[in-house]
């Protein structure tokens, strides 16, 4: 059989006559009862173990029985980048010019430079530019491997990156959050037939998961009828069907979704030559603070950006990010029906109207669709809901 909890393909059942010790479950974190079979990795070195009931789930065990199988040969590593000379690179999805890799201090910020692999800007770390455009990749996701085995699935995943066609607005999203995938590198699913595809910011995240909003370092974990978990800091049950959370197995009752470990914990802010920082909030506050950008009131009981220095700034976290943090102005989306042009929306001063909510455009991007504007895609999404329900009407 094998796991996606692995990243090898073939597990043995093994019997009460392993070698005695404290084994711990790779799935569910919990301890091994010496009296029992479960099931354990074959290749050498390797001491994953899972109970037998854990390692059978559904959500685990791909289904494919593997005994009497050979064991899958991997393909040779394919490094994403080829080394020109000290510092520059030719990196597989910008072949036709050369990368240099630059020290990121000293640099006066520019927000509407961003890394075309998480389509962030470059806050913090080094970074390579390309010597002959404006591209730009995190030093980090420039390194990252063509192939890899992740824990929330089961079959080999490719990265790929440059992707320049029609962005499906319903399916190329990510299977671990709504974010739209493809305006960045992501992995997808190697198997023919499997629409997996996981953003490049989860890829990088591993186990144990030391995260600042909790004491306890988190972990992957399933148990056999578990129910699904909410995320304990956006209070969200699951942001796409997977449901994937990390979760403390200390007090057992903390989840962190894979979208709020991924918001960068220190940012820039053009009006502020400091670092903000990512504020989990204070249950006990009763300091008033209000938002930069739109002026409104921050709920120090919830996450915020703030300056530790002296100026006290502070901002929503969607006024600093946006809420569509997967898309970048000039990529095309399509719902099926329509084209939506993701559209650049840096001009404060002449910011458009959205069409659904009646407010001024806010963010760093602005769709549009059929020649309206809409400020994001769940002011589109509740357009495309108003409309069904308008001919429902009309059908009955």
């Amino acid at each position: 059989m094998s796991s996606k909890y692995l990243d090898i393909t073939i597990v043995s059942l093994f019997t009460p006559s392993f070698v005695q010790g404290n084994w711990f479950c790779g799935v569910c974190r919990r301890k091994i009862d010496n009296d029992y079979g479960s099931y354990s990795c074959i290749k050498e070195g390797c001491s994953y173990v899972a109970h037998s009931k854990c390692a059978t789930q559904s959500n685990v065990w791909d289904g494919v029985d593997l005994e009497g199988e050979p064991e899958e040969v991997e393909d040779e590593e394919v490094e994403p980048f080829v080394t020109i000379s000290d510092g520059i690179i030719q990196h597989f999805s910008h072949q036709h010019h050369h990368l240099r890799l630059d020290d990121n201090t000293d640099r006066d910020y520019d927000e509407n430079k961003m890394c075309q692999a998480c389509i962030m800007p470059v806050y913090i770390g080094n970074f390579y530019s390309c010597m002959q455009c404006d591209f730009i990749l995190h030093e980090e996701y420039a390194k990252l491997f063509r192939k890899i085995h992740h824990p929330i699935h089961s079959h080999l995943l490719t990265l790929v990156g440059g992707y320049d066609g029609v962005m499906d607005y319903h399916k190329d999203t990510c299977s671990a959050c709504p974010w739209v995938c493809k305006a960045g590198f992501f992995y997808e699913c190697s198997k023919e037939g499997c629409r997996f595809m996981l953003h490049v910011k989860f890829a990088t995240i591993s186990e144990p998961l030391v995260h600042p909003s909790h004491l306890y370092p988190l972990f992957l974990t399933s148990k056999p009828g578990e129910k699904q978990r909410s995320c304990s800091v956006c209070k969200e049950l699951g942001h796409h069907s997977r449901n994937e959370t990390f979760n403390c197995i200390e007090c057992d009752y903390f989840a962190l979704c894979f979208k709020c470990d991924t918001l960068p914990h220190k940012v820039r802010y053009k009006h502020d030559k400091h670092m903000l920082t990512l504020s989990y909030g204070d249950d006990t506050s009763t300091t008033t603070y209000w938002c930069e950008v739109c002026e409104g009131k921050i709920n120090p009981r919830e996450r915020f950006y703030m300056c530790d220095e002296y100026c006290c700034v502070t901002l929503h976290i969607q006024c600093m990010l946006g809420v569509d943090l997967s898309l970048k102005p000039g990529i095309l989306l399509s719902d099926g029906a329509n084209h939506i042009d993701v559209l650049s929306n840096n001009h404060h001063m002449s910011r458009p109207i959205c069409s659904v909510c009646k407010k001024r455009c806010p963010h760093k991007v602005a769709l549009q669709c059929s020649g309206l504007i809409s400020c994001s895609k769940s002011c589109i999404d509740a357009k495309e809901l108003s409309w069904v329900a308008e001919f429902c009407k009309m059908e009955f």
